[in-house]
């Protein structure tokens, strides 16, 4: 088991605008130009991961093994979209966030996401 610990109340935010290259009609998760779900959810993991990115030691790093994500409206192209996580549980290797994003007109997303710390050598060569 890695031994790592994290601030009690670890949050972290992220800002991103909306382009063509994140809509559903280019993911190929639907036929519309508006901020795809699967855009959504990296958005959602790449926030996690980087907020506790800064408090692993050298060698390690995190992989997301579950998302409950509901996407609860749809967001155009050129909107300005925030994504905040919170770190609700730090068990052993397992971390569980709160994720929600929101848009200029309110909140567009919400959900849970689950990372595990990793040795990156030992998982890569798992790989092999």
């Amino acid at each position: 088991m890695i031994s790592q610990s994290f601030p009690v109340s670890l949050e972290h935010q992220l800002t991103k605008q909306v382009f063509k290259k994140d809509t559903a009609a280019r993911y190929g998760s639907g036929l519309v130009e508006v901020f795809a779900t699967p855009a959504l959810i990296a958005l959602m993991e790449k926030t996690c991961l980087l907020a506790v990115a800064p408090f692993l030691t050298e060698g390690l790093s995190t992989v997301g093994t579950e998302v409950t994500v509901s996407h609860l409206k749809a967001t155009p192209v050129s909107a300005i979209v925030t994504c905040r996580c919170k770190l609700l549980s730090h068990i052993g290797n397992k971390l569980v966030f709160e994720t929600k994003a929101w848009d200029e007109t309110g909140l567009i997303g919400e959900g849970t996401h689950t990372r595990y710390i990793v040795n990156l050598a030992r998982f890569m060569a798992k790989l092999k």
